[in-house]
């Protein structure tokens, strides 16, 4: 089952452009860019739009513009739109778990907290589509702390000393969807997973 759909999961408009929730709206944004390619409103598919690659390499890349928590929707609408399954299906999403500059590539699995993937998980009915965690690590370790600074973090902005790890990391999420396409999910977790910023700097 190739990978034909790439979602990014981030919250729609200016408001929230560049916080840490929409790092997966980064990636695809990115993606787009080195290819030459836009956007495009797909009120149908309720999201944005754009294509990268030609033939079997071709990737459509979905932004849903319907809100973190109603992802779902859009992700099915693509899916029944292009006639494809779950399992031709990436989505990418932020994960307070991982510390930034980590990277979790899974064929299937839980929420984890995460609305986005839970929304998912509801409209799809089924957990078992592949998603590729971008850690941004967490407001504190405390627990109680840490739920409180929750909202706050997630929808803050990446820091000046933290762009370089970002940069890093959506430049090696990038070339992971390329890896993906020729090498598979296992063969590209491998490199994924044990991603550091620290070795690529060194």
């Amino acid at each position: 089952m190739t990978l034909q759909l790439v979602v990014g999961l981030g919250n729609p408009g200016t408001k929230y452009a560049g916080t840490r929730h929409n790092v997966g709206f980064m990636a695809l944004e990115l993606l787009a860019a080195r290819n030459g390619s836009g956007f495009r409103n797909q009120p149908k598919l309720h999201g944005l739009l754009a294509e990268v690659g030609q033939g079997d390499q071709r990737l459509r890349l979905l932004m849903p513009q319907t809100y973190m928590n109603d992802s779902g929707r859009s992700i099915r609408a693509a899916l029944d739109w292009f006639s494809l399954t779950p399992k031709q299906l990436l989505v990418v999403v932020d994960d307070m778990d991982l510390p930034l500059g980590r990277l979790r590539l899974r064929q299937s699995g839980s929420a984890g907290g995460h609305n986005g993937l839970r929304s998912t998980i509801s409209h799809l009915g089924t957990q078992d589509f592949p998603r590729l965690r971008i850690g941004i690590g967490a407001p504190a370790e405390n627990p109680a702390e840490r739920k409180a600074r929750t909202v706050g973090h997630v929808l803050g902005r990446f820091n000046a000393a933290e762009q370089p790890t970002l940069d890093a990391v959506l430049a090696e999420v990038e070339a992971g969807f390329g890896l993906i396409q020729r090498l598979g999910y296992e063969r590209a977790g491998n490199r994924l997973n044990g991603f550091s910023p620290e070795a690529q700097a060194g």
